[in-house]
């Protein structure tokens, strides 16, 4: 069955437009409740007879009080008790789940998009998202009719008070024991989003000077001009408070991207280098799973140290399947995911900036010194808007305009379109050693898709 409303992180889009609107979000919860108990009581997590529990958390977006709400209310009639936390991270939320041996979590939240976009995801009941089969699932569920459970067996809601704290002692008990960040000063931006109150107390309770921006939301200004999608403010931050460095977090604090005291940005790729370099230092044995958009110089760079690499479908949910598959404990995307699978179940912005903040302070270098043999290819990235019938990979000009690319390149380089997965984007990316070469294709693509598209 093909996925109608899930794309590759849950459902999103437009607040008020279908699917994000507060009668789909009741269904939703109804459907979803009803199949995910099922799977938590065949997975022994939940027992007949006891009423079921889910967690719900959600960013800071005004839309998510609405939808919120609705989701509770989906719940409660198909006879599931609700755990409300509040504004947390998306991996707040998984390991609350898992920590409270609930039948699932659930994530209000577009993301790194802008406040009039909202979504909703799913954690299973051990902390994992869930795989396309239950999501395909719940799809199923929603095309029946919604039902209600007797007055008696309806479920009940209550909030988590602790939840906050609980995760702050999580994401400190995933940095060594031996090591503290005192010395360090460090600017964490926290986009106005999910991690305001929770990441600034991290980093300062294990010994930094922390100076928090990015961290008075107000329901309409998440993402907006800060966090891992503005990188720009950040620089700047760092730069007028003479840290030492800076942490990037997305609106719900799944993505890091990493700022040096000279103002220059580190992504994905990077950080996830060092990280794996620090980890084989200590003995880990295993590989990395990247994606299709991980650099072909991180590649090469994970070859020269023996480190094997692999690399899955765009989308965080695809690089933990493969790393499952694998089993390898590293991998993630050059857009900031990290995910750790030795710390934690998912990405996690804040767990991935602790195992870079301790890779550096074991080895006393900075994260220029610890990047130093990574030679990193010039990669261009163009996102162009389609329209939602437009199919581009039948138009003879795009495909024409590719091979004509790959031709140029000769071998020393690649080129990669695909879809977004959360918006209706194409994303044409170019790679190569020659960096004007590069930009040219790159530019020469997105021409012909937008003449394409009608966009020109």
């Amino acid at each position: 069955m093909a996925r109608q409303y899930f794309g590759t992180d849950g459902i999103r889009g437009r607040v008020g437009q279908f699917p994000i609107t507060p009668d789909f979000a009741l269904r939703l919860g109804f459907a979803a409740g009803e199949t995910l108990v099922a799977h938590a009581r065949a997975q022994g997590h939940a027992r007949d007879g006891e009423r079921p529990a889910v967690l719900i958390g959600k960013d800071t977006r005004i839309s998510g009080y609405m939808l919120e709400a609705a989701l509770e209310s989906g719940f409660a009639a198909a006879g599931v008790d609700v755990m409300l936390c509040g504004p947390l991270p998306t991996p707040a939320v998984a390991y609350l789940t898992r920590a409270l041996r609930l039948a699932a979590g659930v994530v209000i939240s577009a993301s790194h998009n802008p406040f009039d976009d909202n979504g909703i995801k799913f954690f299973g009941a051990g902390g994992f998202k869930l795989p396309d089969a239950v999501e395909e699932e719940i799809e199923a569920r929603l095309h029946e009719p919604m039902g209600c459970r007797d007055s008696a067996q309806l479920g009940r809601a209550r909030r988590v008070d602790d939840a906050a704290g609980r995760y702050i002692e999580f994401c400190k008990s995933t940095f060594p024991n031996e090591l503290d960040l005192r010395g360090l000063k460090l600017v964490v931006d926290c986009a106005h989003g999910a991690a305001y109150h929770v990441a600034p107390k991290v980093f300062h309770e294990l010994g930094a000077e922390v100076v928090a921006v990015g961290a008075a939301p107000d329901g309409l200004n998440i993402n907006a001009g800060v966090g891992a999608t503005a990188p720009a403010h950040l620089k700047d931050q760092v730069v007028e408070h003479r840290a030492d460095l800076g942490i990037a977090l997305d609106g719900d604090a799944d993505r890091l991207l990493v700022v040096d005291a000279n103002g220059r940005l580190f992504d994905g790729d990077e950080l996830l280098y060092v990280i794996a370099r620090h980890q084989q230092l200590h003995g880990a044995s295993g590989g990395l799973v990247g994606t299709l958009m991980s650099n072909l110089g991180f590649e090469q760079a994970l070859g020269r140290l023996g480190i094997g690499f692999a690399r899955a479908k765009v989308g965080d949910r695809y690089v933990l399947e493969l790393m499952q598959e694998k089993g390898w404990t590293l991998g993630g995307e050059n857009s900031g995911h990290v995910i750790c699978l030795d710390r934690h179940t998912t990405g996690d912005g804040i767990v991935a900036a602790l195992q870079v903040l301790a890779a550096l302070r074991e080895r006393n270098e900075t994260l220029a010194e610890a990047c130093a043999d990574l030679s990193m290819f010039p990669q261009k990235l163009i996102n162009v808007r389609l329209g939602a019938d437009f199919d581009w990979r039948a138009d003879k000009g795009i495909c024409a305009a590719t091979e004509q690319a790959e031709r140029i390149l000769n071998g020393a380089g690649r080129v990669l379109l695909r879809p977004s997965g959360t918006e209706p984007l194409l994303r044409v990316m170019v790679e190569g050693s020659d960096g004007a070469l590069v930009l040219a294709q790159a530019e020469a693509i997105a021409a012909v898709v937008r003449l394409a598209a009608g966009q020109a």
